[in-house]
């Protein structure tokens, strides 16, 4: 199975699907799709990397404060990505994740921006293993 992610249809918001034979492709999977919601993924150049790091005791909210955190980087450092190379392992602690993520600097006359993203929201958010894939549905507020 490839890993991918499709954009459903949704009222006022950005809803997301993502599909993965891993954890780790199927966090890459929703970086990729939170990204591609605010800017044209062919136009980010993978130029500068960045090590994002988690940990906590449900796997949802690791998938839910790493999708912040790529939020985080856009807001305050300006930072776009488009590729990244997650691990994700279940421990007796619950779940950590390490990421290394690649793109550039913000540039208005280079990168189309769509839409900008506020926040991403627990509504409708959930991940699930369906036999030996796992599957995660993300609703960002724009």
């Amino acid at each position: 199975m490839k890993p991918t992610y499709k954009f459903l249809e949704h009222t006022a918001d950005i809803l997301f699907q993502a599909k993965a034979e891993t954890l780790g492709e199927l966090f890459e999977q929703c970086a990729l799709a939170v990204e591609e919601s605010m800017i044209k993924l062919k136009q980010i150049q993978p130029k500068k990397e960045i090590k994002i790091k988690g940990k906590n005791l449900k796997l949802e909210y690791l998938l839910f404060d790493f999708l912040n955190d790529l939020l985080f980087y856009k807001d305050a450092q300006q930072l776009l990505l488009s590729k990244f190379k997650c691990t994700v392992k279940e421990g007796k602690n619950g779940y950590e994740l390490n990421c290394s993520a690649f793109g550039e600097k913000l540039n208005p006359e280079k990168h189309e921006q769509k839409v900008d993203v506020k926040a991403i929201t627990m509504h409708l958010f959930e991940i699930k293993k369906k036999g030996k894939s796992w599957m995660a549905q993300v609703l960002i507020d724009i």
